[in-house]
């Protein structure tokens, strides 16, 4: 790991100062998971009560992510011009009016809300890495785990608790309740601004560098990323209704994506210290590969019926959670500094993600054409191969 020594323009803290900005990043992963994954197991109420279709109900999870692909190349120039923790707490205060906008249980708010949300959420994505790279160049790995069991322990909860929550509260109350972690986190932030911090940008004195869009590692980063992000997303949408018609009740299948979403939680820990440690990651990539093809697979052919599933939803949630802990730790392994954390988060987020937005409109399309879940299992299969090709390059010891 690189000393921040040698690192211009980077932070050194305070040992307070350095706890307060780990809180700070805890707040702010708590919120980004949790407005995403509490729509998948709640997809069929809402479809049955606005009246959609299932190719128009996944473009709703869909969304979030387009909203991540246009917002995320600016999220860098914002930080650099308004400060790193100003623009985190503006995000927090988009990310509010999102989840209010969404507490009205028609389609246009729905969809509205759904938007804003998934804006806020593209400057946490991109943002948090550079934090982590800016403030932590000596703690990349573990700040990293951090940050990612955080979201997903968030998220996991989110996914559990959605359908008995909509039983009280409806779907939309379902929805808007995680809102309420969102002021706090603003409190937070607003409370370091008036301290002092966010008054400079990401990098005082940062020169123009050499565009990552001309890198080839750069785009074996984002691909890798839009990838992983693909599989996630269309599981937490289409995996409710796929163990429903497998004969599971609702509810049933709202905890197995927590279940998923729980066995996530020691890798995405663990992976990112023991990637930084490594001289190259292709170990981790291969188990991750090995793990979610013999889980998708097991799901295809059905192996073992649905006393097998919640074997196979493990081992997804295991391999998923490397992938997603590599994605993230890939965007500080391969640059040197904090201005290019942000641009390779920047970048590999626009790209990704616009990739990972054709997941579940496209999963939704095979199952409305194909009238099952065959063809739809088979496209996650295929993508999880080349996630492991670009996985296998992206792990290379080296920086854009």
């Amino acid at each position: 790991m690189t000393s921040s020594s040698s690192l211009p323009g980077e932070k050194k803290l305070s040992m307070t100062s350095g706890w307060t900005i780990v809180i700070g990043i805890i707040l702010i992963s708590l919120t980004m998971r949790s407005p995403i994954t509490s729509v998948g197991p709640l997809l069929s109420s809402i479809r049955e009560a606005l009246g959609l279709t299932n190719t128009v109900a996944g473009l709703i999870t869909a969304l979030p992510l387009l909203a991540f692909c246009a917002l995320s190349p600016f999220a860098p120039g914002l930080s650099r011009r308004f400060g790193l923790e100003k623009v985190l707490l503006y995000s927090l205060f988009v990310l509010m009016a999102g989840f209010a906008v969404r507490l009205m249980p028609a389609t246009v708010p729905l969809i509205g809300g759904t938007v804003l949300i998934g804006l806020a959420i593209a400057v946490f994505n991109v943002l948090l890495p550079s934090l982590v790279k800016r403030d932590f160049p000596l703690q990349v790995g573990i700040m990293t785990g951090v940050y990612t069991v955080s979201m997903n322990l968030c998220g996991a909860l989110a996914s559990g608790t959605s359908v008995p929550l909509s039983r009280s509260l409806g779907w939309n109350g379902a929805l808007g309740i995680w809102g309420v972690l969102v002021p706090i986190s603003a409190l937070f932030w607003f409370l370091q601004i008036r301290s002092g911090r966010g008054a400079s940008g990401l990098m005082p004195g940062a020169v123009k560098r050499r565009s990552l869009w001309r890198s080839p590692l750069a785009w074996t980063v984002a691909l890798f990323m839009g990838m992983q992000s693909l599989v996630f997303y269309v599981t937490i949408s289409w995996f409710p209704d796929l163990l429903v018609s497998r004969g599971l009740s609702d509810s049933s299948a709202g905890w197995m994506i927590s279940l998923l979403q729980l066995s996530q939680l020691p890798v995405t820990f663990l992976v990112p210290i023991l990637a930084g440690r490594m001289k190259n990651q292709r170990l981790l990539v291969a188990i991750m590969a090995v793990l979610m093809l013999a889980s998708l697979g097991g799901l295809y052919l059905d192996l073992g019926g649905n006393t097998l599933i919640p074997l196979w939803i493990i081992f997804l949630g295991i391999g998923g959670g490397t992938s997603f802990a590599l994605a993230m730790i890939f965007l500080t392994l391969r640059t040197k500094d904090a201005q290019d954390a942000a641009s390779l988060s920047g970048m590999s987020q626009a790209v990704g993600y616009l990739l990972a937005a054709s997941g579940p409109t496209l999963f939704g399309w095979l199952h409305d054409v194909t009238g099952g879940w065959s063809i739809p299992l088979l496209l996650l299969l295929v993508v999880t191969g080349l996630m492991f090709l670009c996985g296998w390059g992206a792990s290379r010891n080296r920086t854009v």
